[in-house]
């Protein structure tokens, strides 16, 4: 909070689960006990949280796209960024287990800001998509994305 004072930020923002915890988004209940109040709710239960530092700061809200998480294709798709070390390593690996098994799996590297902007999702750091609809903001293992594509 130091840090986003010091460049003159009117407040600061993080994602959490809907009313629970879930992996890789912050612990609603505890941003709640610290002030943070909900600001935005997107269709897949993830929440924009914020603090505001100044009384009359405007909130921030999801764009659209992220807000009723969705893609127009079939099979699996994946967006993801180099934020978290571990998609580095699993992204590859979960492309050849699709491959390996036939399934439709496409992948959506997200190198820049505008890019992730206009990502279908809350989350960019990693959106798992089936059949067009929003499954999971957490990295899959080979094992565990079997599981869901229900091998």
């Amino acid at each position: 909070m130091r840090d986003a004072k010091e460049q003159g930020r009117k407040g600061i923002c993080i994602l959490s689960a809907e009313g629970r915890k879930r992996e890789f988004l912050a612990d609603p209940k505890f941003l709640s006990y610290k002030g943070f109040e909900v600001t935005d709710i997107s269709d897949c239960g993830i929440n924009l949280m914020a603090l505001p530092f100044e009384e009359n700061a405007e909130l921030p809200k999801f764009k659209e796209c992220a807000k009723h998480p969705a893609v127009d294709e079939d099979g699996f798709v994946l967006y993801y960024t180099d934020q978290c070390p571990f998609t580095c390593y699993w992204v590859p690996r979960v492309r050849q287990t699709a491959e390996e098994h036939n399934i439709p799996f496409k992948t959506i590297h997200i190198t820049d800001k505008e890019t992730a902007q206009r990502t279908p999702a809350p989350v960019t750091t990693y959106a798992l998509f089936r059949d067009g609809k929003f499954l999971t903001q957490g990295i899959q293992s080979d094992k565990k994305f079997l599981a869901l594509a229900g091998l």
